[in-house]
């Protein structure tokens, strides 16, 4: 049974409960916060903020209005960054479909950082050894911190106050979510839209959008890069495929060499 998160943009009140649950929850380090004119804080994601939410201003007649954004990995499933980790650290959950992430086979390559298309994944660098690597939102199945196998949502989803966050199967969020983007539309939202259905094959985290994903700050149409396309399906094969060219040539050149080396040793020892 695939799982989704379902954000409501029109429920959210940015109370950001949520981000402190995640944080609560994954054991992730606080970061100092600033007074930088805006209520929106920390000011991006981080190897230690794995989801905020964005303040968009929008201009009214009189004033501002705010439309509020839930900053997270989408868990495509379609993912550009399963297809360009070279290591295997990311890959599909085979129950929920989920982009789940092994941060202990993580070699801090930065591909995922560059090829995703919602600018999410950030990596850290440990001062004392030099080696990076990656974090991002893992649908709260960290080995031992693992709520989604002991039956638990997701942590943020748990705390939201005000309903703006589900968790369920998918097909029937994905009903739910229609349903609310109608009765936007018939209140007078008329861009109302659900954002994560179609996209990348089906985003494992919907938005229920009251005006365009752009205005959010979103992509309107998400695609993998062609350069994530061509490092799976041409080099990374390529890449293995030269190592073990590399790898062959240098034991035939040790093979000759050796033989070479025992022809001479032989031709010496005749002439003594």
């Amino acid at each position: 049974m695939a799982t989704a998160i379902l954000y409501d943009s029109t429920r959210c009140t940015a109370c950001r409960a949520c981000q402190v649950a995640c944080k609560q929850w994954n054991e992730l380090e606080v970061e100092e916060t600033t007074n930088r004119g805006t209520y929106e804080n920390p000011p991006d994601l981080s190897a230690n903020t794995r989801m905020k939410i964005k303040f968009t201003e929008v201009p009214k007649n009189v004033g501002i209005d705010w439309l509020f954004t839930r900053r997270a990995c989408m868990h495509c499933t379609d993912a550009s960054c399963v297809k360009v980790c070279p290591s295997g650290a990311l890959f599909y959950d085979g129950r929920d479909g989920f982009v789940a992430y092994d941060r202990d086979l993580c070699t801090g390559c930065g591909y995922c950082v560059e090829f995703c298309p919602f600018d999410v994944p950030r990596t850290e660098r440990n001062v004392i050894t030099g080696l990076s690597t990656m974090n991002k939102c893992t649908f709260c199945t960290t080995p031992g911190l693992n709520r989604i196998e002991a039956g638990e949502k997701p942590a943020c989803v748990t705390t939201c106050p005000t309903g703006a966050l589900l968790y369920d199967d998918r097909d029937k969020l994905v009903a739910i979510g229609k349903q609310r983007v109608q009765t936007l539309k018939t209140a007078g939202s008329n861009n109302a839209n659900l954002f994560g259905e179609t996209e990348l094959n089906g985003l494992h985290v919907l938005y229920v959008l009251e005006d365009s994903p752009d205005a959010y700050g979103l992509p309107v149409d998400p695609k993998v890069p062609g350069v994530a396309i061509a490092w799976k399906d041409v080099i990374q094969p390529l890449g293995w495929i030269m190592g073990g060219v590399t790898i062959v040539g240098l034991g035939l050149n040790y093979l000759v060499a050796r033989q070479a080396k025992i022809r001479k040793e032989q031709t010496v020892k005749k002439e003594e």
